[in-house]
């Protein structure tokens, strides 16, 4: 390989961290607004302290679970399974 297709690899890598970071930012905002709207609707005044740790745990939930295909909890010998392009990789 090139010089040029490692520098072109590498900046790919670098632009989609920033984007994950700032979609993940975007979520985090989105989940403190309706974490503190939600606790204002149901008669609650937490501090903003819950507010943002409540909305970390959320977000760091939704991160993770994100990694897992929907196919998990699924039966591995569907009929269909075979004809999938993108089958459960989890356990292979």
């Amino acid at each position: 390989m090139s010089l040029v297709k490692y520098l072109s690899s590498l900046l790919m890598i670098v632009i989609g961290i920033a984007v994950m970071v700032l979609l993940a930012t975007v979520v985090f905002f989105v989940t403190i607004f309706v974490v503190s709207t939600g606790s204002d609707l149901a008669g609650y005044n937490p501090g903003d302290d819950y507010v943002v740790l409540s909305s970390t745990l959320i977000v760091v939930a939704v991160i993770l679970t994100g990694g897992f295909t929907p196919r998990l909890s699924g039966n591995s010998d569907d009929d269909d399974a075979a004809d999938d392009e993108f089958g459960d990789r989890t356990f292979r």
